[in-house]
Formats: structure tokens, sequence, C-alpha cells
């Protein structure tokens, strides 16, 4: 199946952030034949591809990433990561669920759309970028949206092929995401050694009590659509490797999920008193990677949840939980924004799979879904 055949092609390029490795290429010449302008955005060392079919709205945009995160130690797979391998029912490598299968399934679904239907009354786009799986994703989604706005490109509607569903295909898509904010908190005391405690001050040991209140706070609620805020340390790290030294400095990394019930200043401004309270000398650095966002229930999740009915029999759950993905850079445009993808039991890990069949079935959902934002009255 073309589906299958192209996924394989992206799976074979080692295209680890933010290096493309060909896959944008690839999707490029399978774009053109039917009608698709296309036009790369380098900025940095980050390539993009913004690639159009007509002019007119409503503008349907399908979104998505060509890098996958490393593969780790290449002795704990079973295969090579970037040699897609068929074992029974699934296809095996990295980026086969996260998310060049979601990809896949979009190109093949658009291009036989404006196949079957040349003049369709609007226009479908795809926005596709080698930098969302870093650390920043400054030159990726973010920086291309800001340019299609300076130009008054509008989107209506985005689709984000991002991994999900969770058991079956279908079974849940994502209407949202909560917020992230994350943090690097130096902590300074005094180094010394550990006979002579008196003589120094352990920044372990004084932020012993600020984690314990950390850990033990309830931020909020959440609400009908968000789960409540949570907080997580990442990573601590002190002292000089010897067991002898009390250590002068302590790194801790930590992260907020938050929903709407809350804010990225609210919970700047507690985590601040709270340090203060404690008395501690300390440096803060935030990084706040997105704020929650709740999409319209328009038309779009409409034609998503019915396309889903009918190719899979499935009631879709409307979800806002897991990480985040680039439709919060989406969103704040004023499209209406849904995720749908494969199932994510495998994203990230050694022997990342996706399941041939559902790619097929996200395929045709994908190609419903354009039926009914056209063609709402068939």
């Amino acid at each position: 199946m073309p589906t299958i055949d192209l996924l394989k092609r992206l799976i074979a390029c080692p295209s680890v952030t933010p290096n493309d490795a060909g896959c944008q290429d690839i999707i490029s010449n399978q774009l053109k034949p039917f009608g698709f302008n296309i036009e790369f955005m380098h900025f940095e060392e980050v390539k993009n591809l913004w690639a159009r079919h007509g002019i007119h709205a409503p503008l349907v945009v399908f979104a998505g990433h060509t890098d996958v995160v490393p593969p780790g130690n290449l002795a704990n797979w079973t295969n090579d990561p970037f040699t897609p391998t068929v074992e029974g029912d699934f296809l095996y490598g990295r980026g086969a669920a996260d998310m060049k299968s979601g990809l896949s399934a979009m190109i093949i679904a658009a291009c036989n759309f404006v196949r079957d239907h040349p003049g369709f009354p609007g226009s479908i786009a795809f926005l596709i970028t080698s930098d969302e799986e870093g650390p920043t994703n400054i030159n990726g989604t973010k920086r291309v949206i800001s340019e299609l706005l300076n130009r008054v490109e509008m989107i209506d509607y985005c689709i984000v092929g991002e991994a999900s569903s969770e058991h079956q295909v279908g079974d849940q898509i994502r209407v949202g995401r909560r917020g992230s904010l994350g943090a690097k908190l130096t902590l300074f005391g005094r180094q010394g050694h550990v006979a002579f405690p008196d003589l120094a001050i352990n920044p372990i040991h004084k932020f012993t009590p600020v984690l314990h209140e950390l850990v033990k706070t309830k931020w909020d609620d959440g609400n009908d659509f968000f789960p409540a805020t949570t907080f997580q340390i990442s990573n601590i790290h002190a002292g000089t490797g010897a067991g002898n030294v009390i250590p002068g400095s302590l790194e801790v990394h930590f992260n907020f999920r938050f929903s709407p019930e809350n804010s990225a200043k609210k919970l700047q401004e507690h985590v601040r008193k709270l340090l203060e309270k404690h008395q501690l000398e300390f440096d803060l650095q935030w990084e706040l990677s997105g704020e929650p966002f709740l999409t319209k229930q328009g038309p779009l999740v409409t034609a998503t949840v019915e396309s889903i009915r009918e190719m899979t029999s499935l009631n879709p759950t409307l979800s806002t939980g897991g990480g985040t993905s680039d439709g919060r850079f989406i969103a704040p445009t004023g499209a209406e924004v849904v995720e749908l993808g494969p199932c994510n039991q495998t994203v990230h890990q050694i022997n990342e799979r996706v399941r041939m069949e559902d790619v097929y079935k996200l395929t045709g959902i994908y190609y419903r879904i354009l039926t009914k934002l056209f063609y709402p009255e068939s």
C-alpha cells in the first residue's frame, strides 16, 4: 500500500532532531504531482516545509514533524532502528509511531482526496518541521506560523498527526493541551568537609523541606476538560564526586503541567515565595514551553469524531492529556485544532512500532475528515 511504502522510506531516514535527513524531500516529491506548491522555510539548522494546494478558504492544514528522538543504545534494538522491519502485524523503526506513520497517512489521504476532487472548494496544506522533539522549538512550527501570519495566510482547521490514540486507533483525540512550565533552580550553600558540617552549608539539606512542600501542594482541581496541575522533579544534581565533601551548590530541574485554572505567573510566584520563606540563596530560570489551550468545538471536531465512528465504530474520548505538541503554536491563531494519530504505547521507546492496519485506518479517517469539511452536505 502507498502509505506503508512511504512510511518505510521515511523511517529509513535517520532524522534525529534537528536533522531532516531527506524526509521533506521525499514528502515534497510525493506532493508535487498532485498540485501542491512547495515552499521550504529554513531557519538556522531547522528545515520546514509549507506545501499548499489551492488559494481559497477554508484552509485545512495537516501538521507534523519529521524529526525523531535518538534511538539510544543500538544493541537494545532487535533490528536497526532506521531499517524499517515488518514482523507480523507491525512495522518497527524509530519514528514508526511518533510520528512518521501519521505523516504518511496524512500525505496519502490528501493526495487521494485532491485526485478524486480536483475542484474541491478550499485549500489543503502541510506544515512540517524537523524541530519538534528538540528543547527549544523556536525555528520550527512556531517560526513558520509567524511567517504565515505576517502574510495573512490564515489556517481554519488543523489536524496534528501525533500519536494520540491509546489502545485502538481513534479511541482518543486531543482537543487541547496543558501548559508546560519548566525551571532550573540553583541553590547555593558552602562547600566543606562532611566531618565539619558546622563550617559548611549543605544545600541539599536546605532544600529538603522545600521539596516536601512542593510535592505535597495541591495546585488546583483542573476542570471538566483538564486534569489538575502537576509538579514533577526531572533531575537533581550536586556534589564533586567525592564522598567526603559537602556540596557548595545544588541544581534542580522541575516541570509543571498546568491547567487553565492556574497560570505560569501564579506558579512562578508560589515557588519564589516558598524559596524566600525558607531563606535560601538561589538562582531560578524559567522556560514556558506552552500555554494551555482548548480548541473550539466546531466542524473539525465533529468531522473527526464522525469519521472515526464510521471507520472504526469507536466513540473517541476528547482529551487534553499527554505532553505538549506543536498544536500549541497553531491554536492561538484562532484555528480549530485536533490531534489524531496512531497508538502511543511505544513512542520514544526501544523497538518503537506501529500496527500496519492502524496506518490504513488513519489514511481512511483523514480522507473522510477532508470530505466532511469540504462537502458537509454529502
